[in-house]
């Protein structure tokens, strides 16, 4: 039998390993969230080369973690971990919509469907700063494009009708979703209403020159008799 004491130095040797790891996927998922941060950044700024290269060092940590914790799934699926992939799923699916592009899936991203429908959900706040962005120089078909996403967006996630635990949270994201598709949609139409009524008015501008003629000064007949 083991004495006491080598029982308690196998413990500690493991509680070491998973220290350390802790300790590593800590440090990855601030790296992670901070390149994801940068690549939406750079998507507001229409930098898309410098999206990119973020989108690609943020795959290589992310893919670094899933190797790194394999052997402690439980600091794998712990929260700090799994928000991280979560602003990964969200810097994806920006990237690919902004530019009307496919959607990546869950498994090109290698993520929980948990994570990458709440990534989907978050997204919806970004393409609504975009679409303000656009509507910053008048109404665009663009924002249009991009408000469909975010409904097409909603629609998939009001039909995960499915418990918090398993969802991780979804129902509150999805809520949040709505409310920000609801503001878009207002501002939207708020521009599109604005250019038609802008239109008008030139039309009408243009309809009253038209009729009133060439301008100039032009002498009475009584004045054209004295002469």
């Amino acid at each position: 039998m083991q004495s006491l004491d080598s029982i308690a130095d196998e413990i500690r040797l493991e509680f070491d390993a998973r220290t350390a790891a802790r300790d590593r996927a800590l440090s990855q998922a601030r790296t992670l969230t901070r390149h994801c941060a940068n690549a939406i950044r750079s998507v507001h700024r229409e930098d898309r080369q410098l999206a990119g290269d973020n989108l690609s060092e943020a795959k290589r940590i992310a893919s670094a973690l899933r190797s790194e914790l394999a052997e402690f799934p439980d600091l794998y699926y712990a929260g700090y971990t799994q928000d991280a992939l979560k602003e990964f799923a969200e810097a994806n699916i920006v990237y690919a919509l902004t530019a009307d592009n496919a959607l990546p899936t869950p498994q090109d991203l290698e993520l929980q469907n948990a994570t990458y429908l709440n990534g989907l959900a978050e997204a919806a706040g970004e393409l609504r700063r975009r679409c303000l962005d656009i509507l910053r120089h008048g109404y665009s078909q663009e924002a249009e494009r991009l408000l469909n996403q975010m409904e097409d967006i909603y629609a998939v996630l009001t039909s995960m009708d499915y418990p918090d635990a398993i969802t991780n949270g979804l129902r509150r994201q999805t809520d949040i979703a709505r409310n920000i598709i609801e503001k878009t949609r207002g501002d939207i139409t708020f521009s599109l209403r604005g250019e038609h009524l802008e239109r008008a008015i030139a039309r009408l501008s243009e309809q009253m020159i038209g009729e009133a003629g060439p301008s100039g000064p032009t002498l009475s007949r009584a004045g054209a008799e004295e002469e």
